[in-house]
């Protein structure tokens, strides 16, 4: 069997899997959001906290929740981590230097887990376990809550209110995430993947000397890591380790992990707007931006572009030989159109057209199908852009799902969409015109350029993930990229939740013969298109400047 016919199949044993879940846990969170029961567990978290969940919040006190509790998270984190070195199970690690801290804790609440440090170098088990995984768990769940809280934006009618943040918190966190991961860990325990609070010991003989390893609560991590679209890793190797992902049915797994709630997230929004083949159109146009994106990146580890790559059969530097190129080319367009930035390669060595599918797919905004929550906000503010522009085609007010988008819709969405490349780029070109973050480069030219312009891209889309041939652990990138991240957040979340309360306010516009139909094919083909004009021209200078140059030089 050829590597690319192996490759192949798994992609398709990927889509059957992904085919069976996807209804039944589309419909789970549907109720799950919906109900108006309360879990004995659930009011023991509300009590604690104080909080009503049954109290309807307007948007502003939608948002002023989520960012009090985002910063209130990166605060303790930060503690958390400066204190390392007097806490119990810290494996005689010292506490966190006050910059990284600072890009540790923006990293992990801000869903991104942008990691400038060897985890099983500087992390013990008291800072993995309660501090990043747990965040790994929240930070989801928060992106989970905006993205109902713009659904039910276009549910409702005649009223701005969107719901409860809390109950919305718990109920992902406690019904969803925690169940799904339980599993998860159980299947990557059997898999191979390590689950214990093992100290550092030392093994073998390696180059005349003894190695290290750490053993660690892995399995629990890794897997709220993926479901979570997290990203990071307990090692700095993340998912190419084998502590982490052992096997290729690990790997599969793994990324099965990474795509299953944004995928369902369309079933889930479908449910709740009372129109499933709305949710089905959202559906298809995600899947057709990733099976395009996945086949062309293995299109492109796969041809051989001279003697030493004819003779490893592809592009096989700085990939596992026990996944080959086939799931490494998965996986890589799993994390990158994902927010996940786990890896089981490393990017900076694929091809440089391979370097660029990983940008774009990025830089497109992770809509396809996306970070858990944000996937799908994202995916629904250009959905409101291409109406927009159908709408100025026919010389019609647009509407969408019975709500018409006029001047203060549209506005809310630009600045969504315009937040993240202005971040990208106005970082990436102070990094280039000053002396000290050069320094940090490896390569220069085209490759060097990618390597800067992929770390901003990746810190301000909440990605994670890195080209792995820059020093980031520096004061200038932990800052700038820590405040990359926390902008990248939770700015456009002030946009969603925004358009969310105003489209609540409104009534519902009768549909007419002159409506734009949303659940049909032609409309999904118009809302890949404004997707990859409107994102992707945006970046198209830079992409020109760095993957693409080198592409087409080598």
């Amino acid at each position: 069997m050829s590597p690319a016919f192996a490759g192949a199949l798994q992609l398709l044993a990927l889509i059957a899997a992904l085919a069976l879940a996807y209804r039944p846990l589309g419909d789970y969170m549907a109720r799950v959001y919906s109900s108006e029961r309360h879990y004995a567990p659930e009011k023991w978290m509300y009590k604690a906290i104080g909080a009503n969940p049954n109290a309807e919040m307007r948007w502003p006190a939608y948002l002023r929740a989520v960012l009090a509790f985002s910063a209130a998270s990166v605060l303790f984190l930060y503690v958390l981590q400066r204190a390392q070195g007097v806490l119990p199970g810290s494996l005689g690690f010292v506490s966190i230097d006050p910059d990284q801290a600072f890009n540790t804790a923006a990293s992990f609440v801000a869903n991104t887990n942008w990691q400038s440090y060897a985890g099983e170098q500087a992390m013990g088990h008291v800072v993995q376990t309660g501090g990043l995984a747990v965040q790994n768990f929240v930070s989801a769940a928060v992106g989970m809550a905006v993205a109902v809280a713009l659904v039910r934006g276009f549910a409702r009618s005649r009223t701005g209110e969107l719901g409860n943040f809390w109950a919305d918190l718990v109920r992902g966190t406690v019904r969803i995430l925690l169940p799904l991961s339980v599993v998860g860990a159980l299947v990557l325990v059997a898999c191979g993947v390590i689950q214990n609070f093992a100290g550092i010991h030392e093994v073998g003989q390696f180059l005349g000397g003894t190695q290290q390893w750490n053993g660690g609560a892995v399995a629990s991590q890794e897997v709220i890591k993926e479901l979570g679209t997290n990203g990071g890793g307990y090692f700095n190797a993340n998912s190419a380790h084998p502590f982490e992902n052992p096997t290729p049915f690990s790997n599969l797994f793994e990324i099965f992990l990474i795509l299953l709630i944004p995928f369902a997230l369309t079933r889930t929004f479908g449910r709740m707007v009372g129109n499933l083949r709305q949710g089905y159109a959202i559906l298809a146009t995600m899947a057709t931006i990733w099976i395009g994106f996945t086949a062309l990146m293995m299109w492109t580890e796969f041809a051989h572009h001279g003697p030493a790559l004819d003779v490893a059969g592809g592009a096989m530097e700085g990939k596992e030989t026990r996944f080959g190129i086939g799931a490494s080319a998965i996986f890589s367009v799993a994390t990158t159109l994902t927010s996940t930035g786990a890896v089981n390669s490393f990017h900076s060595s694929y091809t440089g057209l391979g370097g660029g599918i990983q940008l774009l797919g990025m830089q497109l905004g992770e809509i396809a199908p996306g970070g858990v929550g944000s996937g799908l906000y994202g995916m629904l503010i250009m959905a409101v852009i291409a109406v927009f522009i159908a709408g100025l085609m026919v010389g019609r007010t647009p509407e969408y799902l019975g709500k018409k988008i006029g001047t203060r819709e549209i506005k809310f969405a630009a600045c969504y969409i315009l937040v993240t490349p202005a971040l990208v780029l106005c970082f990436t070109a102070a990094a280039m015109a000053l002396d000290t973050p050069a320094h940090s480069m490896t390569n220069t030219g085209a490759h060097g350029f990618s390597e800067i312009l992929y770390a901003y891209t990746s810190g301000a889309n909440n990605n994670g993930s890195a080209f792995a041939g820059l020093n980031a652990d520096t004061q200038w990138f932990n800052s700038t990229i820590g405040i990359a991240m926390l902008l990248g957040r939770f700015l456009p979340m002030v946009f969603v939740l925004a358009l969310a309360g105003s489209l609540a306010e409104q009534k519902p516009v009768p549909e007419t013969a002159g409506t734009l139909r949303t659940d049909k094919p032609l409309y999904s083909g118009l809302l890949v298109g404004t997707i990859l004009i409107v994102t992707g021209l945006t970046y198209f200078p830079a992409l020109a400047l760095g993957p693409l140059a080198e592409g087409l030089a080598s």
